[in-house]
Formats: C-alpha cells, sequence, structure tokens
C-alpha cells in the first residue's frame, strides 16, 4: 500500500514566494534571486514529504503564479499579442512572457492586456483561462515540467511523480477566442505534445504521471466523454511502461463512473471527502488492470481526520482490490490548506488539537498507514481528539440557534419593490447617468501594514494607531473629491482582508497568524475558522463609514462582506449544515446593516464574490444550494428602509447558468468583473432583461497597468448596447488594496473621464 500525495502549497511557510514575487515585479531582485528563493521552496517541500514517509512525492506542483497558466506555457497556448514581450526586449525571458500573460504588459512602449482569470472549480482559487483559435497549432514552448523532475530526482531517494493538468481538463479549462468551433475538437492538435512532454519524463526515469482531471467528477457531454476515450487511448499505446493515474476531485464521478474506470490508465484517485458514497460504485466497475488511490484526508479544510471512517473506506477498498492496488492520499492538492499547524503558537490550545493542516496532513496519511500495521495509540489518540471537539462548550449558542429556527418570510424580503425602490433613492441622491465609485478598498500601503503590525506587537497604541488609520481615511476621501468620483469609500485601511477582519470581530470564529493560502498569482489571504455558532457581539464597521461620511459631502457606501462570502472564504465547520452556519453569519450581517443605516450611512455595499464559486459542480445539486444561498444575502439586506440602496459585488465568475437567482438577490445594484472578457458577462444580464442597476467593471485591477480613457469608453458603449444607460454604473472590477496609489490614481482618474465621455453621448451633464 503507498502512500500518495497530490499537491503541496508552494507559497512557502512565511509567503516567501509571494515576497519574491512582488520584489521581482517592482525590480528590488533580479531573475537569478527569484529563481533561487523558488528552488530552495521546492527542495524544502519535497524534503518534508519524504521525511513524512509519502512514497509518490508529487513535481511540477509548484508554480510562479498558477499551474493552468503554467500548461498553457508549456504547450505553446501563447496569445500572439504577447509576441512582441520578446521579440522588441531582448532582456525579457520566458518568465517575463509568463507574467505578461497573468498580469499585463505595460512597459517600453507596449501595452498589452492580461489573459482573463476565473475560480478553479468551486474554491477560492484562481487560475488563468486558456485562450483557444479554431485550428489552433500547439508545440512544446517551455520546460519546466522536465527540469523540476530532474532536480526533484536528484532531492528524493524515490522517483518523483510529475503532476499536469490532464488534456481533456485543460481544454475544457479554457475558452474560445472565435466562433466556429468547440475548444474540445483541439484535441488531436494537442496529445502530440502532450505525448512528447509524457515519454520525455519516461526517458528521464519517471515511473508515474498524475494527470489531473477534475472534469470526470462533472456534467459531460457525449463529446467530451468520446474526447477522455481518445486522449487515454492515444497516451496507452504511445507511453507504454509509464505508470499513468488521472487523479479526480472536488465531487464524485458519478455518471461518468464507467468511463473513468475504463480507461486505459494504472491508477485513479477518487475524492472520498467530498463524494463518500461513490467508493461502492467505483470498487464495483474497476478492472483488475487498475489501482484506486482514495482521497481520505481533506484537501480543502483544516480538521484534523476521522481515523475510524477514514480506516472504513480502506479496508473496504483492501478488501475488494487487495493492499498493493490501493493508495491512501489527500482528497485533494494541498494547495488549498495553510503550511504548517506548528507555526501557529498562539492558538488555543483546545482548538489547536481539532486542526491539521498540510504538514499535519501528510502525518496523518502516515498515521492512517501505520494503524492499518498495528499501531493502534495512534487510533485512540486521535478518537480522543475528536470527542473533545464534539463535547466542547465554545462550539455552541443555544440563543444563536433559535434566532435562525425563528427566520421567516419578513426577514427576507425588502419593504417594496426595485422600481418603487429606485424611484426613491433617485430622488434623494440625485446622481448622473453613469455614476461613478470604486469597489471598496484603497491601496494597502506598506505603511499601512506596518500599522497593524505595530499595533499587534503593542508598539504602537490603539489611540495612535486610529489616528494614523484616520488620516488614511481622510487622504482617499481627498483623493476620490479631487479625481471627482461621484460615490465614495472609506478605503478599508483597518481590514487586513475582506473576510478575516470579519472573522476577528464575529464570536464563532478563530484566526491564525500564519495560515496563508494562495488567491491567484502572489495574493494570498488568510481564512478565518468557522469552529462554533456565529454572531456578532458588537459593532464592526460603523465607526470607520460614519467617520468617512463625516469628512465629505459626497455619499459614502458602506462596505461589508456578505454571509455566503465569508463562508466559501473561511475554514467552514463540518458539524452541521454549511446553510446553517450562512443563516447565522447572515443575522450578524443584518444586524450590522442596520446599524450603519441608523448611523446615517445611505448607500451598504454587501459583497458576494463567491455565489457563484459555491454553486456545487452537478447542476441537479444546484437548485437547494441556490435557494438558501440567495435566501441568505436577503436575510442580510432586508433590515433597511426603501430609501437605502443595497449594493453587491461579485466578480470571476460565470453567472449566465443562474441569472435568475441573481435577481432574485434583488440588490438595487450589482458590480461585476466584466473588462478582461470584455463585458462578454454583459450578455446573460441584458438577455434576461435584468431589472435592476449594474456596474459592469472598466479595468482590471488584477493588472498593474493603467487603462486608457478610449478603452473604457469602448467597454462602456458595449454595456450601453446592451442596457439602460439609467441602469449602469461605472466602476473599476474589484477592490483596489492590491495596487499602488500611483496607478490607482491614474486609472480612477482616466475612468471618471470615461464617465463624462459617455454621458456626453446621451447629453448628459457631467457631475
Amino acid at each position: 500500500m503507498q502512500k500518495n500525495n497530490l499537491g503541496y502549497p508552494r507559497i512557502g511557510a512565511r509567503r516567501e514566494l509571494k515576497k519574491a514575487c512582488e520584489q521581482y515585479w517592482s525590480g528590488g531582485i533580479d531573475r537569478n534571486e527569484l529563481l533561487s528563493v523558488a528552488e530552495g521552496l521546492r527542495r524544502q517541500n519535497w524534503k518534508v514529504q519524504q521525511e513524512a514517509g509519502i512514497d509518490l512525492v508529487p513535481c511540477n506542483d509548484f508554480s510562479f503564479y498558477d499551474q493552468v497558466l503554467d500548461m498553457s506555457l508549456t504547450l505553446g497556448a501563447i496569445p500572439k499579442r504577447y509576441t512582441p514581450v520578446l521579440t522588441q526586449n531582448k532582456d525579457n525571458t520566458e518568465l517575463d512572457l509568463y507574467f505578461a500573460m497573468a498580469r499585463g504588459y505595460q512597459k517600453g512602449g507596449l501595452d498589452i492586456t492580461a489573459m482573463e482569470m476565473t475560480k478553479w472549480f468551486d474554491t477560492n482559487y484562481h487560475y488563468i483561462v486558456p485562450e483557444f483559435y479554431k485550428d489552433q497549432e500547439f508545440k512544446w514552448f517551455s520546460s519546466k515540467i522536465t527540469e523540476e523532475f530532474t532536480e526533484a530526482k536528484k532531492v528524493l531517494d524515490k522517483t518523483p511523480k510529475p503532476v499536469l493538468v490532464g488534456p481533456v481538463s485543460y481544454l475544457l479549462l479554457g475558452k474560445e477566442k472565435e466562433e466556429g468551433f468547440h475548444r474540445i475538437d483541439l484535441l488531436k492538435n494537442l496529445l502530440p505534445v502532450y505525448l512528447e512532454v509524457l515519454n520525455k519524463l519516461k526517458d528521464l526515469g519517471a515511473e508515474w504521471v498524475q494527470l489531473d482531471e477534475p472534469f470526470l467528477s462533472l456534467d459531460l457531454t457525449e463529446n467530451e466523454k468520446k474526447a477522455y476515450k481518445e486522449a487515454y487511448t492515444t497516451i496507452a499505446k504511445a507511453c507504454k511502461d509509464l505508470n499513468i493515474m488521472v487523479a479526480t476531485y472536488f465531487e464524485a464521478l458519478g455518471d461518468n463512473t464507467d468511463l473513468a474506470a475504463s480507461l486505459p490508465v494504472k491508477a485513479l484517485h477518487i475524492d472520498l471527502v467530498r463524494a463518500p458514497q461513490q467508493l461502492d460504485t467505483v470498487l464495483k466497475a474497476i478492472p483488475e488492470s487498475l489501482s484506486l488511490s482514495l482521497g481520505v484526508v481533506d484537501g480543502r479544510n483544516i480538521w484534523k481526520n476521522d481515523y475510524r471512517k477514514s480506516l472504513e473506506f480502506i479496508g473496504k477498498a483492501t478488501t475488494a482490490l487487495g493492499n498493493e492496488r490501493v493508495f491512501i492520499a489527500p482528497s485533494s492538492s494541498l494547495l488549498h490548506t495553510p503550511y504548517d499547524l506548528e507555526a501557529e503558537t498562539e492558538l488555543a490550545p483546545e482548538i489547536k488539537n481539532w486542526l491539521a493542516f498540510a504538514r499535519q496532513k501528510l502525518g496523518e496519511i502516515s498515521d492512517l498507514y501505520d494503524i492499518l500495521n498495528g499501531n493502534k495509540a495512534l487510533l485512540e489518540e486521535n478518537t480522543k481528539a475528536l470527542e473533545s471537539r464534539r463535547m466542547s462548550s465554545l462550539i455552541h449558542k443555544q440563543e444563536v440557534k433559535d434566532r435562525v429556527a425563528a427566520i421567516s418570510g419578513k426577514d427576507t424580503s425588502r419593504l417594496s419593490g426595485f422600481e418603487t425602490r429606485q424611484k426613491l433613492q433617485q430622488t434623494r441622491f440625485g446622481l448622473p447617468l453613469y455614476p461613478t465609485t470604486t469597489i471598496g478598498s484603497f491601496p494597502q500601503t506598506t505603511d499601512i501594514r506596518k500599522l497593524r503590525a505595530a499595533l499587534k506587537k503593542g508598539t504602537l497604541s490603539h489611540t495612535e494607531y486610529e489616528a494614523k488609520i484616520e488620516a488614511a481615511t481622510i487622504e482617499a476621501i481627498d483623493i476620490q473629491e479631487r479625481i471627482g468620483l461621484d460615490v465614495l469609500v472609506h478605503g478599508e485601511f483597518e481590514r487586513n482582508d475582506m473576510v478575516e477582519y470579519f472573522g476577528e470581530l464575529l464570536e464563532g470564529f478563530v484566526f491564525t497568524k500564519n495560515g496563508w493560502v494562495q488567491s491567484y498569482g502572489s495574493r494570498c489571504v488568510k481564512p478565518p475558522i468557522i469552529f462554533g455558532d456565529a454572531s456578532r457581539p458588537e459593532d464592526m464597521t460603523v465607526r470607520w463609514s460614519r467617520f468617512a461620511q463625516e469628512h465629505t459631502d459626497k455619499i459614502v457606501k458602506g462596505m461589508l462582506t456578505g454571509p455566503v462570502t465569508i463562508l466559501q472564504w473561511s475554514f467552514v465547520r463540518d458539524d452541521q449544515p454549511r446553510s446553517e452556519t450562512t443563516f447565522q453569519i447572515a443575522l450578524a450581517i443584518r444586524d450590522e446593516v442596520v446599524a450603519l443605516e441608523k448611523a446615517g450611512i445611505s448607500m451598504i455595499q454587501i459583497d458576494e464574490p463567491a455565489i457563484r464559486e459555491g454553486l456545487p459542480l452537478r447542476k441537479r445539486d444546484w437548485p437547494v444550494y441556490l435557494d438558501w444561498a440567495i435566501k441568505a444575502f436577503r436575510i442580510s439586506a432586508s433590515g433597511v428602509k426603501d430609501e437605502t440602496q443595497i449594493h453587491t459585488h461579485m466578480c470571476y465568475s460565470e453567472f449566465n447558468d443562474i441569472i435568475e437567482h441573481i435577481a432574485a438577490m434583488d440588490a438595487d445594484v450589482i458590480t461585476i468583473e466584466t473588462s478582461r472578457s470584455q463585458m462578454e458577462l454583459l450578455e446573460a444580464f441584458s438577455d434576461f432583461k435584468y431589472p435592476n442597476e449594474i456596474g459592469p467593471g472598466v479595468y482590471d485591477i488584477h493588472s498593474p497597468r493603467v487603462p486608457t480613457v478610449e478603452e473604457m469608453v469602448a467597454l462602456l458603449e458595449k454595456a450601453s448596447a446592451l442596457l439602460p444607460a439609467q441602469n449602469i454604473w461605472v466602476n473599476p472590477d474589484c477592490g483596489l488594496k492590491t495596487r499602488k496609489w500611483e496607478e490607482t490614481e491614474a486609472a480612477l482618474t482616466n475612468m471618471v473621464k470615461a464617465a463624462a465621455k459617455i454621458r456626453e453621448s446621451v447629453d448628459q451633464p457631467v457631475s
């Protein structure tokens, strides 16, 4: 029985990769220094896994930005607009091309937009979307995969296992950029490059290769199923003597079980954390030639494994298949979990005893193996920890449970419909057509971050800290007024993160010091841990929203994170339904919304970028989720008067299939990401005749480039062709926390000019 790992966090225990990348982008270190940091992190990760007793240690799971972008570079799927990055600047390298694809490029007379970015299935991790064209050719461009395999061989005393995005999932993760074909049609052009890479790995000594095919757990068309058979039959014929493991995760194989079991590969990995019910079906389907990797350790949450439950799965599998055909593994890559629990020296011991981060999860895999080989003490210790959590008095609050039980219809509806509210709000605010605003946050400079660090260390008093945050807030208000924005925000300088900030203020949550996980590129988040019943003991945002409003005659939006997003971007308790936890959070946010209104805040934004992300991967499961997710938002938003305008924000999501549910949220204004997709997402809102107001993002905040007035006007013209002018707002794609002030002011100045120009086209004066 082998111990198998699918992937490991690449950012480092102290976010070393994030810091190195950002220094490289800013010119603080050179390419060799960046590569040195990356090599050190890879070697450390390999050694940690080897020391934990993992037999199949992954390589090529490291990435400077994203594993899908890595695959695009490997396969030469590089959009033509990036060619000048190398041809016009001989000092640029493959790495600079790579970062240009991810972040855009504005240098040396070149101005190139970034590739589109979207969510990795139902996680808060983002990937760069491959761009595909009819009859597209592929070629082996980057040798990263083989280089890292060779590097890992020198470090490990066992042969490493390269991990690649599988060919069919790679195509399905992308997007057609012209009409007349489906991206799956490109398989025949793509496979020869995969075969070239796989055979080179075999020549270098690879024994196992993991091909990630998460789409096998989703709804597939007949053509997509046919593509799987074609792809893996071709690979089997061309790559003999190479053991291929197909990895699926995040859902059950379901109606694709027979398809997956019939693929001519050596091993199949399944997720028994998210879909434990599939084991019996899979065991009946797999042939004698196929081994089974059991994903029994949770790759996406931080609770200790229930060894008894995992041992039941392993026992059932070994009875059917024998020990040699069974692998013990995490459910998915450990990319989605923090690095090491031992770094958390300030967590309450009782709660810490319930947790396992990535490094501890490697230990859980080894523990399960050791228990099977007679170490019963490990099982007893695990049982005690689980019982401690189940019986803890920290978890349950009857008054919170009673309040959720008492939720009724009046708690989920505004007093009047949107048409009535819109008229009242237009009279109250007197805004021009195409009003301009931002999504909420402004640049979190080094000075701001140092303030929070000093406060935590005790070298800065709370009074001194608040005075400096007040000064930053006033400065942000002055900048917004000077730029000419119509609706302002306070800037969120007091917030470390849009979810972590609330996690620190709500009861039932605990936060970590070093529990970072990657969201995209160098962007890392530190998700709160929801361990018990959630409630709001006091105001969370009122003080800063009210302070900002007192320093301007313009409207200042109050800024909150919505209940579903707080749920999705936290590590959530697994001892009650997720819907129950969400309703508890929704009631806490509702209390804050009401408090903001009482404090004189007339516009309140409740961000829900994770509504789409939380959608189950199988369509049959959508209705139940959407029912409670939309209900939770309405609970949070429905406690205010008609004249109070409720905004919400969503980003990097496809809305076509759920547009009626987005409308059912009944937010007065929704802001969405549309710049990277060139307003493509707006077509769903237009076709549906979405009744409420919309702010389509007119520039990409995840890129450092400053958009021109003309390109934003062009985007607004596209929006105006799809939506009524009186319903359109003008704003960036997302919050500006990660940007620098210089580029932020330049981009917003251009945005306000673009709004002025589009108003001229409809004879609307500038505000």
